[in-house]
Parts: structure tokens; C-alpha cells; sequence
């Protein structure tokens, strides 16, 4: 037996504490959060499209500290799961660091786009230019930016791999088709923002189709890990 069998059939034996379960819950909660902020933000803020324009200009003009608080939030929620990933993972099937470091890196990249605000993408603020000039913020803020359309898809093959060597099929194909689809809105989304096809109308729908498709994942795994017999808390004997 080698050193990761052992170590995996250590991990399944031992049951969840209340802390892991309670990190777990953040990977639900995180998505949810953000979801439901930006389609609120997007349906009241003024002279704001949610067809046209990406979920990060609602961190720019008078109200932008919402959508700058919900990017913290939602980070933070997604740092503690992939804190609590770790363990839950290694002991469901037995998966590796890349994983829960994939998470980690996507809850990185949403703290970071709360730092530095994006550049003005089409009209938004009202009065902007187009197209609006680069500066280096909003530089940082697409690279931040990477870390969560990179890594998310990523995590998705990473636990569909480990799924199918575990034979959950239907599981590991959820997670594989998962990755395709939020890989092929992005890129109609980028084609939209990019305010040179006739998808610039549709750009912030296709965003935010992107975003439910992987943050739904995210949930859907939290509570995968949450419903495992062997993710029961300890008890006292």
C-alpha cells in the first residue's frame, strides 16, 4: 500500500469536526451571496445594463463599495472552504492538494478584484469614454480576475478526475461538463466586452451565466462533501 493509500484510508475513518462542517457551509453560502448581490445590484443601480455590462463595473461610481464588499465576502466564504476542502476531499476520494488549492486560488482572485476596481467596460459610469483608458488597477483587476476564470474550470477537471477513479460517473461528468460549459460562455462573454461584435449587447448575460454555471459547481461540491457519511461530526464517547 503506498503512502497516499495510507494516508487516504486514515482521512476516511476519521469523522468531521463542527470547524470543518462550519467551512464547508461556506462554500454554499459564497456562491449564493454572490449571486444574489449582483443581480440585485444590477437590477437597481442607474445607468447600469446587466445584458451589456460585466459584474465587476458595479464596484465603480457612488455605489461601487457594494459590489467591492461583495467580492470580500465572497472571497473570504470561498477561502474557508477550500481551507475546510482539504480534508473533506482526501477523505471522499482521496484527492490531492490541487484541488483545494484551485479553490483557494479562485476565493484569491475575488479579494482581489474588491482591491483594485475595473476599468469602465462599454457606457458604465455614465459619461464614460469608449473605449475608457487602461490604468494600472484595472490591469490588476483582470489578472485577479484569471485567478477565478482559470482556476475554477481547473478545480472542475481536478474533482471530475477524482471522481471518475472513485466511480462516481455521473458526478465526474457533471464536473468535466461543468468546466466545457463556463469555459464556453466566458469566451462569449469576452467577445461581447470586447465592444467589436454583435455579442456587446449580451456581453453581462453571458458573464453571469458563466458565473452561476461554476459558482453553482462550487455549492454543489460543498454540499457533496457536507452529505458524506464520513463528514458526520464527531461525538463525544
Amino acid at each position: 500500500m503506498s503512502e497516499a493509500q495510507s494516508r487516504h484510508r486514515l482521512a476516511a475513518g476519521r469523522p468531521a469536526s463542527g470547524r470543518e462542517r462550519a467551512l464547508l457551509t461556506c462554500g454554499v453560502a459564497g456562491p449564493i451571496v454572490f449571486v444574489v448581490a449582483f443581480l440585485v445590484e444590477g437590477a437597481t443601480r442607474p445607468g447600469y445594463s446587466a445584458l451589456r455590462h460585466p459584474v465587476s463595473s458595479l464596484a465603480l461610481g457612488e455605489y461601487g463599495w457594494t459590489q467591492r464588499a461583495n467580492f470580500f465576502l465572497t472571497g473570504l466564504l470561498l477561502l474557508a472552504f477550500a481551507v475546510g476542502s482539504r480534508p473533506a476531499l482526501r477523505r471522499a476520494f482521496g484527492a490531492d492538494l490541487w484541488a483545494p488549492t484551485l479553490l483557494g486560488a479562485v476565493a484569491v482572485g475575488l479579494l482581489g478584484a474588491g482591491v483594485f476596481a475595473t476599468d469602465p467596460v462599454g457606457d458604465y459610469p455614465p459619461g464614460t469614454p469608449v473605449p475608457a483608458p487602461q490604468t494600472t488597477a484595472g490591469n490588476l483587476h483582470d489578472t485577479f480576475s484569471t485567478l477565478v476564470f482559470l482556476g475554477l474550470p481547473l478545480a472542475c477537471c481536478v474533482v471530475g478526475y477524482r471522481l471518475a477513479r472513485a466511480g462516481h460517473r455521473g458526478r465526474a461528468a457533471y464536473s468535466v461538463a461543468t468546466a466545457v460549459v463556463f469555459w464556453a460562455l466566458f469566451v462569449l462573454a469576452s467577445a461581447g466586452f470586447s465592444q467589436q461584435t454583435s455579442l456587446t449587447p449580451v456581453g453581462g448575460l453571458f458573464q453571469r451565466l458563466t458565473l452561476v454555471v461554476g459558482l453553482a459547481w462550487i455549492g454543489w461540491l460543498a454540499l457533496h462533501l457536507l452529505r458524506d457519511p464520513a463528514a458526520r461530526p464527531s461525538t463525544p464517547t
